[in-house]
């Protein structure tokens, strides 16, 4: 499973890339929303870890044109923000299928939990029709 990585916090990314690897997923780091854009398109990865905050092309753009491509738009997405929950709503109208708080992802210690949030998602495309895509507009509970 190939999963596209787009954070613009070279710490982060690293750390994210590490974990996923480790859990034994393919993974695909890029540090701005164009060029995660481009390798989504290019690439057309699993899954996406989506951050909302990105130099050249912010993350809720990246979602929005993600979601309108016909070449794209049944990769499910997992929103990576700093911010609350208080737009989560928002994000799963535009096509998110799960968020995820980074305060809450404990890269220091193991990633365990954003490992078993991308697991969750893994688990959920599998059911859903026994085909690895959610439908655009999905939603997963991690």
């Amino acid at each position: 499973m190939t999963i596209l990585v787009i954070e613009d916090s070279r710490f982060l990314r690293l750390a994210i890339e590490r974990i996923l690897v480790k859990a034994g997923y393919h993974v695909i780091a890029v540090g701005d929303g164009q060029e995660g854009l481009l390798r989504a398109q290019d690439n057309r990865p699993d899954l996406i870890l989506l951050d909302m905050m990105l130099p050249t092309l912010e993350g809720t753009e990246v979602l929005r044109q993600l979601k309108q491509d016909p070449l794209t738009t049944h990769i499910p997405i997992i929103v990576l923000s700093g911010l609350s929950q208080k737009n989560e709503e928002k994000l799963k109208t535009a096509g998110a299928v799960a968020y995820f708080e980074k305060s809450l992802l404990n890269l220091d210690k193991d990633g365990s939990s954003l490992v078993q949030a991308v697991q969750n998602v893994v688990d959920e495309l599998r059911g859903v029709e026994d085909t690895p895509r959610l439908p655009a507009g999905g939603w997963v509970s991690i």
